[in-house]
């Protein structure tokens, strides 16, 4: 064995308690309290360690996936290979091209980014040519409030006190962006993700309705969410900027996107789809009318890597924060947000280490 083969990987569930100032939003017809990914954690011959993060829905059958699937397949591997990945990708393909086996290999493949910078001794994002800036802008991603002014106007005011100066919801109403917009004033940009609420021929009369009060961009208008064409239609009958890309079944079809300059914005989530085919997305979009704008609703390691790509990507972008009262803030001693900004971390991979709770397993039920 070299120093640098892969010796063990881990699942390591991450279900965070939170709360967002009003009953627990629905998720799946069931009140949802917790926000869940998943820490993965490379370790290779001579103890170096390394991290990523997936996306997790059920922390039972990723970890399952991981210890029948996705470990035995790494560990004895070389983790400089540059076929690894790739080549795991596609002895495993016949079991989906998204869903919990693509998202596991997400998080392995933020690890070895990880690791790769932490082995040169430089930040990630030297990694992905340099930065271009020193500090992103964040903007606050409110969760459901199912068009409760009260709530929404409560809500937007805690985030600009704290020093946000964005604001996105997720409503599907003219209603509710009316209530936030008369809060934040005309000034203040306000996203609108409907999380694939209307049918192609529903979206333009719902959109239409939301004109008026200014919308920064609509997210993930229609269902289903890579319908490219009814995106296309939908983007000449409307003159906001639409956003897709969270959910999109895999990294090829944002690229067809970027490509076809079918929306505006694509939003690629690294614990999803990985910080390889994200960062490819991303230099997909140059030149283009297309931008890269990651999806980041999450707080591990993979909040990390989404920084760093945007900082080292040329066109400048907001990094989204969901707006929430956590039980735990990971990375809030080390890469603390700071009126409603942060500063990229230079140590050497990822920036800083997820905290010892974490690693250990205090929020894995």
């Amino acid at each position: 064995m070299s120093a640098n083969t892969i010796v063990s990987l881990t699942c390591i569930p991450m279900r965070l308690p939170f709360h967002h100032w009003s009953k627990p939003p629905l998720f799946a017809g069931r009140p949802r309290d917790k926000l869940d990914s998943a820490l993965v954690r490379l370790e290779t011959q001579d103890g170096m360690v390394a991290w990523g993060e997936s996306y997790c829905v059920e922390p039972r059958a990723l970890q399952a996936i991981f210890e029948t699937l996705i470990s035995p397949l790494a560990c004895g591997q070389q983790a400089d290979d540059p076929n690894l990945l790739a080549g795991m990708q596609r002895i495993l393909h016949n079991l989906g091209r998204s869903g919990p086996v693509v998202h596991a290999l997400a998080g392995l493949d933020i690890a070895l980014w990880d690791l790769r910078a932490k082995r040169a001794g430089v930040p990630l994002y030297q990694l992905l040519g340099g930065k271009h800036r020193d500090k992103v802008r964040v903007y606050a991603s409110l969760l459901q409030y199912y068009a409760d002014e009260g709530l929404l106007e409560q809500v937007t005011q805690r985030a600009l006190g704290e020093g946000y100066t964005e604001i996105k919801l997720h409503e599907r109403t003219a209603k509710a962006v009316a209530a936030v917009r008369k809060s934040v004033g005309a000034d203040i940009p306000v996203m609108v993700d409907t999380n694939c609420a209307w049918l192609p021929e529903e979206a333009e009369s719902a959109i239409t309705e939301m004109m008026s009060y200014r919308p920064y961009w609509i997210e993930e208008p229609i269902w289903q969410p890579e319908d490219e064409q009814a995106l296309q239609a939908l983007k000449k009958k409307v003159s906001v900027p639409l956003a897709v890309g969270e959910n999109a079944s895999c990294a090829l079809a944002l690229r067809r996107m970027v490509e076809n300059a079918s929306v505006q914005y694509v939003q690629p989530s690294v614990i999803k789809l990985g910080l390889t085919a994200a960062w490819d997305i991303a230099q997909t979009c140059r030149g283009t009318t297309v931008t890269c704008a990651p999806q980041v609703a999450f707080f591990g390691p993979g909040f990390l890597a989404s920084l760093h790509l945007i900082a080292a990507q040329e066109t400048e972008v907001s990094l989204e924060r969901l707006y929430v009262e956590l039980a735990h803030v990971p990375y809030g001693r080390t890469v603390p947000i700071a009126n409603g900004w942060l500063e990229l971390p230079d140590a050497p991979g990822l920036g800083a280490e997820p905290e010892a709770e974490l690693i250990q397993g205090a929020f894995a039920h």
